[in-house]
């Protein structure tokens, strides 16, 4: 893990790989769970019978917004800034489902800054975030995300 001073040493980091995250297991139940919360019960995702017979692979998959909801879990395992008041989530810019995550499979975060902003009281920070799907040349997420820091 990445230990940064503070909001403006970010900068430092631009361009720069931080670090991956630990694996990270997409289980059914993780994707049932998704599913009730977001009340996006396609077939694709929660029908484990239906899937077996008709889906590639033979499992369900995971939603494409679990995947990215999986970006604040797994970002704090590779970094953390040290001396900060705050931390908001400030949007997307680009975000692809570049493979599908069957049931089961297990997916680790690759993260990098790609820019920083100074702002009032703090920085703007835009990560370019890749996630690994165990096993697949193809990573099945590929998002720059932004997110607001406070000093």
């Amino acid at each position: 893990m990445i230990e940064i001073e503070n909001p403006s040493a970010i900068a430092e980091w631009v361009g720069k790989k931080l670090g991956s995250s630990e694996w990270f297991t997409v289980d059914q139940k993780t994707i049932d769970l998704f599913a009730e919360a977001t009340g996006d019960h396609q077939w694709i995702h929660v029908d484990v019978e239906r899937a077996a017979k008709e889906m590639p692979g033979g499992k369900t998959i995971a939603h494409g917004y679990l995947t990215v909801s999986l970006l604040p879990r797994l970002t704090p395992s590779i970094y953390r800034v040290k001396n900060r008041s705050r931390s908001i989530n400030y949007g997307s810019n680009k975000v692809r489902f570049t493979s599908p995550v069957p049931a089961g499979s297990r997916v680790r975060l690759h993260l990098s800054i790609a820019g920083v902003e100074p702002i009032k009281g703090g920085v703007r920070v835009t990560m370019a975030n890749e996630m690994e799907l165990e096993g697949q040349d193809r990573p099945c997420l590929v998002a720059e995300t932004m997110a607001l820091v406070y000093d």
